[in-house]
């Protein structure tokens, strides 16, 4: 069974604009679409109501917030058992370094990204705040040299 929504151009283009600017007005997104604004307003309302447009977000910049150093940990839990996972989400989510939660298959259960303000603080977050945790095995540090955004996320193409 799939969760996917029919979408037509229209609502790809729209999809398209708001993940580029989601502070694009609708008479903007209209003009850009070729629709009127009231419909190009029924659109976005429709998207959202579907659950195709989860919401709104505001992006930082890390580096101006005091946090320069960002680092993938990849987590080892053990034992993988359902009761140890929610509490260790919990708190890693719970964290103001924690930028992103990953459940994973292979040989690490998660991977966290993190941002930091230098390499002590990384230090200090890992040793107090993950290894110190009696259910995380090992914790495997990537520092992060440099991040792009990707392009628009659409479904894939008809074949």
């Amino acid at each position: 069974m799939s969760d996917s929504v029919a979408l037509d151009p229209v609502d790809l283009q729209i999809l398209r604009l708001l993940q580029n600017d989601a502070r694009t007005t609708y008479r903007e997104l209209a003009a850009e679409v070729g629709v009127a604004a009231s419909t190009c307003l029924d659109r976005v309302a429709r998207l959202r109501r579907s659950g195709v447009i989860l919401g709104d977000q505001l992006r930082l910049d890390p580096a101006k917030l005091g946090r320069g150093l960002q680092a993938l940990l990849l987590v080892q839990v053990r034992p993988h058992r359902r009761e140890l996972i929610r509490p260790f989400v919990d708190r890693i989510r719970s964290l103001p370094e924690s930028r992103a939660l990953f459940h994973l298959t292979g040989p690490d259960d998660y991977l966290v990204q993190v941002a930091v303000a230098d390499a002590a603080d990384l230090q200090r977050l890992v040793l107090d705040e993950f290894t110190s945790r009696r259910e995380v095995a090992r914790v495997d540090t990537r520092l992060i040299f440099q991040q792009w955004e990707c392009g628009p996320l659409l479904p894939p193409a008809a074949n």
